[in-house]
């Protein structure tokens, strides 16, 4: 049995499935609340303050993407896991760029939903270190600001979190699917294919202004933050 305060909003405009995913996380004892467009969620997650929001990606008027956006954008910093059709790698960059943590195609399982909310619902409520150097690279988790030296790096949700992970593991060599787990909280459909386009993106970023590699390529194995 989940823990009875945790607080989930779905924002879902298929009635009957919003309906139906709100009973089975009352089964697990969570409290939850339902909104049926983009507009009434944005305005349900300033007013419950959920611990998770369950976002439709295809819904009138405003987008669970856009939704999405305009709440990282306040500074909201719950876990988000798009609910959506689209399956395309280029979909699921686009959805993870916009600030959400996770994704699930439909149809899907309800035990495998239960499951990542767990997950996301326990990571988020983890401790740890807020500030991270490694040689000339500085990660703050409370401010989520990130520099090489004095310069700073503007990175998107989970560019800092992929970066967070590797700075927090200096020197370890942590395989694809570890980081799969980790970041993403599940193994993406077999595909790791995503880690590499956010490693170039970061690596892009970081070395922005011929500054020297940190994050290197364990080939066959996955990566290792070291100099």
């Amino acid at each position: 049995m989940a823990e009875a305060a945790a607080k989930i909003l779905v924002v879902e405009d298929e009635a009957q499935l919003a309906k139906f995913v709100q009973l089975e996380l009352g089964y697990e004892g969570y409290e939850v609340t339902v909104a049926n467009d983009g507009l009434s969620g944005l305005m349900a997650a300033r007013d419950c303050e959920p611990d998770l929001i369950l976002l439709d990606w295809m819904m009138p008027g405003l987008t669970g993407v856009e939704v999405c956006r305009r709440l990282r954008a306040t500074g909201a910093t719950m876990p988000v896991i798009l609910l959506t059709a689209k399956d395309g790698i280029e979909d699921r960059v686009a959805g993870l760029d916009a600030g959400a943590d996770d994704y699930v195609v439909k149809p899907f399982s309800i035990e495998e939903l239960l499951a990542r909310v767990r997950a996301h619902l326990r990571r988020n409520s983890s401790e740890g270190p807020e500030a991270f150097l490694f040689v000339d690279l500085s990660l703050n988790r409370q401010t989520r600001e990130v520099k090489r030296g004095d310069r700073a790096i503007e990175l998107t949700a989970k560019e800092f979190d992929l970066l967070d992970y590797l700075i927090s593991h200096p020197k370890q060599v942590l395989t694809r699917d570890r980081i799969l787990e980790e970041v993403w909280g599940y193994d993406f459909m077999g595909d790791s294919n995503i880690i590499e386009v956010y490693i170039r993106y970061l690596r892009l970023k970081l070395e922005a202004e011929g500054e020297s590699r940190l994050v290197q390529t364990v080939r066959g194995v996955g990566y290792v933050m070291r100099s």
